[in-house]
């Protein structure tokens, strides 16, 4: 369990430490908005176009080690960027640590759904939601020290004494475990990487044309999935409500946490004028929380069903997000900042282990890689399309994120649309995962999807 918490925890703190080193960079590598955007954006698009491929390697080539291998390929990327002396090296960089997160983050928790015992997944799956969730909770905190004492490339450097840790202890400790054994399907994996890097490109460059063409691409994988024998994402997955249902909440959910998070960082920085240091501190709150309940969430999850903590969760999450309104110019930690990000962490404590508890459940054993997978490919499609459109729609574009006139009326927006995209979430759970659909037994067993 260690391991698979430092692992994936590795890899969600990276994607939620560079945002406030964001500045550092754009002033040492002298880039323009451009090239720092793509800092965030190259790592998600490798991530979430490759995170498929990494779930059918673990279930055909072994979990640990596909796992192991994630987690040296993202030390390694790690060193080059934090060497990167132009920014077109560090978006390099970046780009081959997505490669290595998409290695490693589903082999996390397909190992934990092979190895433990079918009454204590649930609550293992909660203690590494809540704790991986931990490690991107404190990612701000962690980034804003680091930017303050070494630097921006010591965030960088930080995860080289990390990777040889799992390593050391995935090797000692955790079983090899397999799956399904199926020919990969990369000809899928091509067009989910051209699909989502024209998207991504025309909706950060804001060109039509190639938003079009990504849509396109995408239409074309999904009939390639329906006609192909070895799919990499198997079609038949999706006739199971829970699982259809799930992954809907989660592309909506995760789309809202990673813009809000992404915007409050730099509100609290160019508008409310907290060093960085100040604004990692405002994820804490959420961090207890989570590391204090996340373990019984998702052993609630596995008791009751994941219905209700799916619906009230993004629920509770969205009424954090909307006191988030209140940080502006002159911002208050206690007044203003606290009570949003301790209702907002409840929230998302609630949600997050039933969500990932009802993917796998509704997944056979031998494909809970390639579920998982999916699901994680989902979030991060999610994250990576949010963070693209959503802060053009909220005005604020180019060298607005550092003009506090211009970014403080569009983090209102901004925020809104993510409260929005939470409730739409709630809405999905409460109309589509029925109370009885996945019963206790149910999320303790791996037999996978009932017909819908």
């Amino acid at each position: 369990m260690a391991a698979m918490i430092l692992g994936s925890g590795m890899a969600f703190l990276d994607g939620s430490i560079v945002g406030l080193a964001l500045p550092a960079m754009r002033s040492d590598l002298d880039a323009g908005a451009a090239g720092v955007q793509w800092i965030v954006n190259a790592y998600t698009l490798t991530l979430a176009a490759l995170i498929l491929i990494g779930g059918s390697l673990g279930d055909r080539l072994g979990r640990r080690a596909v796992f192991v291998t994630g987690v040296v390929w993202f030390a390694a990327a790690s060193v080059v960027c934090a060497a990167a002396p132009t920014i077109e090296v560090l978006v390099a960089a970046r780009g081959l640590q997505g490669v290595g997160a998409a290695l490693l983050t589903p082999g996390s928790l397909a190992i934990i759904s092979a190895t433990f015992a079918p009454e204590d997944r649930g609550p293992a799956i909660g203690l590494w939601s809540g704790l991986s969730g931990v490690t991107t909770a404190i990612g701000p905190f962690v980034g804003g020290w680091l930017v303050d004492t070494t630097g921006w490339r010591g965030i960088f450097w930080i995860n080289v004494p990390l990777a040889a840790a799992v390593v050391w202890i995935a090797v000692r400790h955790v079983p090899e475990t397999t799956g399904q054994q199926e020919r990969l399907d990369y000809t899928g994996a091509g067009l989910t990487a051209a699909g989502l890097a024209a998207l991504t490109y025309g909706l950060v460059e804001r060109s039509w044309p190639w938003v079009g063409v990504g849509a396109v691409v995408m239409v074309v994988f999904v009939v390639h999935q329906k006609l192909t024998p070895h799919a990499l994402v198997p079609v038949a997955l999706f006739a199971d409500r829970i699982f259809t249902a799930a992954n809907i909440c989660t592309f909506a959910i995760y789309g809202a946490l990673a813009t809000s998070a992404f915007l409050l960082v730099q509100q609290l920085q160019y508008v409310s004028g907290f060093s960085p240091l100040e604004a990692g501190l405002a994820s804490l709150p959420m961090t207890v929380i989570m590391l204090l309940f996340s373990g019984r969430a998702g052993a609630l999850g596995a008791r009751i069903g994941p219905r209700w903590p799916m619906t009230f969760g993004p629920l509770i999450a969205a009424a954090g997000l909307l006191l988030m309104l209140r940080i502006g110019e002159g911002a208050s930690f206690w007044v203003d900042v606290l009570p949003a990000t301790v209702v907002f962490g409840i929230g998302i404590t609630t949600l997050v282990a039933p969500l990932t508890t009802a993917v796998l459940a509704a997944a056979p054993m031998a494909q809970t890689g390639i579920a998982s997978g999916i699901n994680n490919a989902v979030a991060r499609t999610a994250s990576l399309l949010a963070v693209a459109a959503i802060p053009p729609i909220a005005g604020i574009t180019g060298r607005d994120f550092a003009d506090p006139d211009v970014f403080g009326p569009g983090f209102d927006t901004g925020t809104m649309i993510c409260a929005g995209l939470l409730v739409v979430a709630a809405a999905c759970a409460a109309s589509l995962i029925h109370g009885g659909a996945v019963s206790r037994d149910a999320l303790q067993s791996g037999d996978g999807p009932a017909p819908a």
